[in-house]
């Protein structure tokens, strides 16, 4: 049987990664095996390409990846930023005003645009990892330069709680993105995964039809959307496996890989 897929689209962070940050080597041999038999294998994560490029360099990746949840479409071999949209300051002003209006003050961050883009952190911000962040504590600073997003924290609502309270105060000004623990994302209006996939497979010249999607958060949801078949981690977030089309092991268990020799026998 042929591959039934031309394009494989991996989220990063809890599906294609495993928690010490490493890809198995099981893994890798299902994606080259894939790529093999025709299939483009494009990364999509809700990371910018700061966060990604040491990641896709460690892999040997040298295809088109989708960073900064949708914002950004990066040629990883030729280290080149090929699209980038930008969130809109004074909109997301409003948007940040409406949610404090609402739930009371913010621990904040942002993702600067650019391939050198740095993530500014706020006092209070908890930042998940190892990841280089500059700190700030003038909020004039935050606003000194293009964005991709802007990263909002709470001190005592939950992730999900507070997506859904900043989705219902200034949805109509920004998206909300749920990326991960402690990963609240506002993006310019409209922005998703699927965005920036359907760009990047426009280029390969592939379609939605040609395209099988791995994922774990809520961010994916809208890539699961675009996508033929969209496959859920069994780490994933309940509200992703409510629309996936397959759960797969875990991203500790090599859950891409299962999908793909499955597909591939």
């Amino acid at each position: 049987m042929s591959f039934p897929y031309g394009l494989v689209a991996t989220d990063l962070d809890g599906t294609l990664l495993r928690s010490d940050g490493s890809v198995s080597q099981r893994t890798r041999d299902a994606l080259t095996a894939a790529a093999a038999a025709g299939a483009a294998h494009i990364v999509v994560t809700g990371r910018a390409v700061p966060w990604t490029r040491h990641v896709l360099d460690d892999l040997g990746y040298d295809g088109l990846a989708v960073c900064g949840q949708g914002a950004q479409v990066y040629d990883a071999g030729a280290h080149r930023l090929l699209t980038s949209v930008t969130l809109d300051r004074q909109l997301a002003g409003v948007a940040l005003a409406k949610i404090e209006a609402e739930v009371g003050p913010l621990h904040l961050a942002a993702s600067r645009d650019g391939l050198d883009g740095e993530v500014l952190v706020g006092p209070g911000y908890a930042v998940a990892g190892p990841l280089p962040a500059v700190p700030f504590t003038d909020a004039s600073d935050l606003w000194a330069a293009p964005l991709n997003k802007i990263y909002i924290q709470h001190p005592t609502l939950g992730d999900d709680e507070l997506a859904e309270a900043a989705r219902q105060a200034a949805g109509g000004f920004v998206s909300v993105a749920m990326a991960g623990a402690g990963i609240v994302e506002l993006l310019p209006l409209g922005l998703s995964k699927a965005t920036g996939l359907s760009l990047a497979a426009r280029r390969l010249g592939l379609k939605a039809t040609d395209s099988i999607a791995f994922g774990d958060m809520p961010n994916d949801i809208p890539m699961f959307g675009w996508a033929s078949r969209g496959v859920a981690m069994a780490n994933a977030h309940e509200e992703l496996k409510a629309v996936a089309d397959e759960v797969t092991s875990s991203n500790e268990e090599d859950g891409i890989a299962a999908v793909l020799e499955g597909l591939l026998a």
